[in-house]
């Protein structure tokens, strides 16, 4: 089968589909299908090795919020596929993946990555409906399936009106060979020497309003135990790190919270005991996955698809409302409970969650759809 992946964008600093478009389409390959992956940059930019996919990363054009690329709607238009699949909402590039998968005739599956959740559909939502009619019109309409990452990303598509067939194939999470965690644990350490002698928390992920940051920064300073670092790392968006330092200086709290830009950096799971994660909503968390593949147990809320922890005992997943007493409880655990509560998520998303599992269940539905034009 030939199928044909896009992703508006791989670079790191805009999140989870970065990592887990290329991750998705090397497993798929890996199964024997013939995948092109196809993505933009705002420069020409030189594709990272991959041997097994055809991969391609055309310039991005002015106004590059939209993600417009001549380049990649020039090659989409000259290949020939059995499946288009566009991943994310509300950029140009999905208008190309609709147009292509229609002259083909051949189906659109669309990947929201989240772009339906409630906080986020509302989230500068006459744009974001202005962006459905004239950016990409029709797309979502023209979709033969829609690919979710959890049963409650599925039940965001259903609620906004969508009959067709969606597919529920999460993530897949590579559990860390030891050479990594050892290299990530040398670096952050030599950034931030003090991790060493004082028990860690992390935040990692987009360093933006949706991750509750902010207020994850007051909570901790209200609450954390004062031999506690909270440490967070993550891509500047709406935030910088030296923002975000000058807000807990503000505080009167030097040295209990520290902030560092994550580009360019090895994910800094190694040093904590604890990753912490008061998001508005996460259509999967591929930090949640990365972190329980590190052994660390998570504490998250309850708009995010991992509640099944609270069950394996892997961490707590709860509203919002009940953070402050769960983090309380958290950090009075020992480092043996907190382990032991890493090593049961840890063992959890290495059989739950490889990339073989979710490429095979979205291979399936690609055969699926394409019958069903045949038929």
């Amino acid at each position: 089968m030939r199928c044909c992946e896009i992703v508006p964008s791989l670079e790191e600093k805009h999140g989870g589909p970065s990592k887990s478009v290329l991750a998705l389409s090397e497993a798929l390959a890996s199964l024997g299908e013939q995948v092109s992956l196809l993505s933009t940059h705002p420069t020409s930019s030189t594709p990272p090795p991959a041997a097994s996919l055809d991969l391609h990363i055309f310039r991005r054009e002015t106004p590059q919020a939209l993600c417009l690329s001549s380049g990649l709607r020039r090659h989409l238009d000259s290949q020939a596929f059995d499946v288009v699949h566009h991943h994310s909402l509300w950029l140009r590039t999905l208008h190309y993946a609709h147009r292509r998968a229609r002259s083909l005739r051949v189906p659109l599956v669309i990947s929201p990555r989240g772009m339906m959740s409630p906080w986020a559909w509302q989230h500068h939502g006459w744009r974001k409906q202005l962006v459905r009619h004239l950016v990409h019109p029709g797309a979502f309409e023209a979709a033969a399936g829609w690919h979710a990452t959890s049963p409650g990303e599925a039940d965001e598509i259903r609620s906004h009106g969508f009959k067709q067939p969606v597919c529920v194939a999460p993530n897949g999470v590579a559990v860390p060979s030891d050479r990594e965690r050892i290299a990530a644990l040398a670096h952050w350490r030599a950034r931030c020497p003090e991790i060493a002698q004082r028990p860690t928390a992390l935040f990692y992920s987009r360093l933006h309003r949706k991750k509750r940051v902010l207020e994850l920064i007051d909570l901790w300073l209200a609450h954390a135990p004062a031999e506690w670092l909270l440490l967070v790392v993550g891509m500047p968006e709406e935030y910088t790190p030296a923002q975000l330092e000058t807000y807990v200086l503000r505080n009167s709290a030097a040295g209990r919270v520290r902030v560092f830009d994550g580009a360019d950096a090895p994910p800094p799971y190694p040093v904590a005991s604890l990753f912490v994660l008061p998001s508005h909503n996460e259509n999967f968390g591929m930090v949640i996955a990365e972190a329980m593949a590190h052994g660390l147990p998570v504490l998250v809320t309850d708009s995010t698809p991992w509640t099944r922890v609270n069950d394996l005992g892997a961490g707590w997943c709860v509203p919002w409302e009940d953070f402050p007493v769960t983090l309380n409880a958290a950090l009075s655990e020992s480092t043996d409970q907190l382990a032991q509560r890493g090593a049961i998520g840890r063992e959890h998303v290495g059989h739950e969650f490889p990339w073989a599992k979710s490429a095979a269940t979205l291979r399936s539905f690609y055969r699926d759809l394409c019958a069903g034009r045949a038929a």
